[in-house]
């Protein structure tokens, strides 16, 4: 990858450092999830950096404590809560409708859930790929025309980044059986068709909206203990080699705030200028996956160019 991008932070790097000496003064961001985990040490990054961060959140208590820790550092105004359920398409209709006309810059899906049991959404979609994707992209697409606003207020383009993860290795997307009505249920096969469709979405919003001021990029955040990990009993974080037996994560897990970076860096970083439907990790444009190095890289099938059609005109369907 003699073009691959790349930026002068890596694994280590926090999200504080990625937005040291921008200034998003005035800009709007959007970052689901952002009551906990990566999701609130993504919002803290921008609304540090001057942006109207907004935490779009299922739990208000919880979204309440995330405004005022980022307050603190921020400035009063810089963040707010607003309910947002993506399991339920009324929550996610509900949500645009209240964001109302106000343009917006910065979209970052970062709300997920992982290897749950088998359970379906509200509206009859398996809760994974329910949540993940579909709920992703019917927000995304309701706010598409406040991005591309937004990008024209600003006179820079807006970004969307739509967190993946190296659990996308796990499964494609199941265009036949994507809700597992027919197939036995697997967790993990369920989280991967979910991650492998927020890799694809970018891809398929950032050919629809590129010409017209906003890109879209996939991010794999790495191996981080969050609240992301609340279906998976430690003997099994154990089994899997995430912990050790002392309880304590592996050699490789990122705190939160590293772990935010990439996403930071999506949202910001000069190197993406004017670059789209890429997977991102590390700060970096990631390279392809291989056996020898199973836990980073992309596969093809998280990137073609046909899979993203194909998901974008189920997505329609379906939501």
């Amino acid at each position: 990858m003699a073009d691959r991008i790349v930026s002068p932070f890596g694994a280590r790097s926090t999200a504080r450092e990625v937005i040291a000496g921008h200034d998003l003064t005035g800009r709007a961001a959007i970052v689901t999830g952002a009551a906990t985990g990566i999701g609130i040490e993504t919002a803290r990054a921008l609304a540090e950096a001057g942006a109207d961060v907004v935490i779009a959140a299922r739990k208000p208590e919880l979204g309440a404590q995330a405004v005022a820790e980022i307050e603190r550092t921020a400035g009063a105004g810089k963040a707010r809560f607003a309910m947002l359920d993506l399991s339920s398409l009324a929550s996610v209709r509900a949500f645009a409708g209240a964001w109302g006309d106000a343009p917006l810059n910065l979209l970052i899906n970062n709300a997920g859930v992982m290897a749950c049991p088998l359970d379906y959404t509200a509206d009859g979609l398996e809760m994974q790929i329910g949540t993940n994707h579909f709920g992703h992209f019917l927000l995304s697409t309701l706010l598409a025309e406040r991005l591309v606003e937004g990008a024209q207020a600003a006179g820079v383009p807006s970004r969307l980044v739509s967190l993946s993860s190296i659990g996308h290795r796990r499964s494609g997307v199941d265009f036949e059986d994507p809700h597992f009505r027919h197939r036995p249920y697997d967790k993990w096969e369920a989280y991967g068709q979910a991650k492998t469709a927020n890799s694809l979405f970018a891809v398929g919003f950032d050919a629809r909206f590129k010409d017209r001021g906003v890109r879209a990029n996939a991010v794999m955040p790495g191996g981080i203990m969050t609240p992301l990990q609340r279906h998976l009993p430690i003997e099994e974080q154990i089994a899997l080699g995430w912990i050790g037996e002392d309880g304590k994560p592996r050699d490789g897990f990122k705190s939160p705030e590293q772990g935010a970076a990439t996403s930071v860096w999506a949202a910001v970083g000069p190197e993406l200028d004017g670059v789209g439907g890429l997977y991102l990790e590390d700060c970096k444009q990631a390279v392809a996956w291989t056996k020898d190095k199973p836990w980073a890289g992309v596969m093809p099938h998280a990137l073609d160019a046909e899979a993203a059609e194909r998901l974008w005109a189920l997505s329609v369907e379906t939501v």
